[in-house]
């Protein structure tokens, strides 16, 4: 694989709804063909929305009727899955030439999942991640997805896969996806913290893969004109820390702060196998004899409907 470049790019959603968001994603159409990248990755829940700081009316034992309007418009704010808003990145990806990884609030039915969507410049919708574990209140408004979406993609830049925020601190999903081949690991965020920086560092080093996370970026309270309980109103609610790992945990770029943008770095797949000379971590450096996981990559529905045959 001849040395190509990937990006982060370091957006927040708007306040107005994803049709404003689709419109700035849209208008970096420009910067992602100038700067060359083969492979972007956007942030977690970037189209459709992170509503930090919402508790959607929920008190242990009961939920307030204030708290389902709550829902029922964030649920108005996400996508379907394909889409109009999924044709429009696919066609970003064809007139950029860059595979995008795009952080999405899906909806299926009447619930909705924190997803990863994959756009290749020839194919479109190619794939998509959904979240495994929501984490905390997440999981008051977010499903669980399945072992059937831990999705990889060929990019020009490498194999690619994704984990979505925390999903990043499992272990066992992390094996999982080493275990996939996974060259450049997409990791779309909210998460701001030092800490996080930390961890695509150890994750990179790890899986001996090129990092690349997407932190959004979302104004303060008092520039929002909103009220976030025990929150500073004159901090940002997430700062972005979007940044580029290679494959020994060298920070490659970034961290980005409080900025909005492309980061761009130079990545060539041909190092791994350097990379990987003395840590292998599904290969050499597994011992398999002592340890062993079992992945389930069936969908698993809440409802089967099984036929029988009535017969002629």
């Amino acid at each position: 694989m001849a040395q190509t470049t990937v990006a982060a790019l370091q957006i927040g959603s708007l306040p107005s709804g994803k049709a404003a968001t689709l419109d700035l994603i849209l208008s970096y159409e420009a910067s992602i063909i100038e700067s060359g990248a083969t492979l972007v990755v956007l942030p977690e829940a970037v189209l459709g929305g992170y509503p930090k700081g919402e508790i959607f009316g929920t008190r242990l034992g009961y939920r307030l009727p204030e708290g389902r309007d709550a829902f029922a418009a964030y649920f108005a704010n996400a996508i379907d899955v394909p889409g109009p808003e999924t044709e429009a990145l696919a066609e970003l990806s064809e007139r950029t030439g860059a595979t995008l990884v795009v952080g999405v609030i899906e909806r299926d039915g009447s619930s909705l999942y924190c997803s990863a969507l994959f756009f290749d410049p020839g194919q479109g919708l190619i794939g998509k991640h959904r979240k495994l574990m929501p984490t905390g209140t997440e999981r008051l408004i977010w499903a669980q997805g399945d072992g059937s979406t831990l999705t990889t993609v060929s990019t020009q830049a490498g194999t690619a896969g994704a984990a979505i925020c925390w999903e990043n601190h499992m272990p066992l999903l992390r094996t999982a996806m080493y275990a996939k081949g996974v060259e450049i690991w997409c990791a779309p965020t909210v998460d701001e913290r030092d800490v996080w920086q930390a961890s695509m560092r150890h994750i990179a080093h790890e899986g001996r893969c090129f990092v690349v996370s997407a932190c959004q970026i979302q104004p303060s309270p008092a520039e929002l004109g909103i009220e976030v309980p025990d929150w500073d109103s004159n901090r940002p609610l997430i700062r972005g820390g979007s940044l580029i790992v290679g494959p020994l945990g060298d920070v490659l770029a970034g961290p980005m702060r409080e900025q909005s943008g492309l980061l761009t770095a130079k990545v060539d797949t041909a190092q791994l196998v350097q990379a990987r000379y003395d840590f292998d971590v599904v290969g050499h450096y597994s011992r398999p004899d002592v340890f062993e996981l079992t992945v389930d990559e069936r969908p698993k529905q809440g409802v089967r409907f099984i036929k029988g045959d009535n017969g002629p």
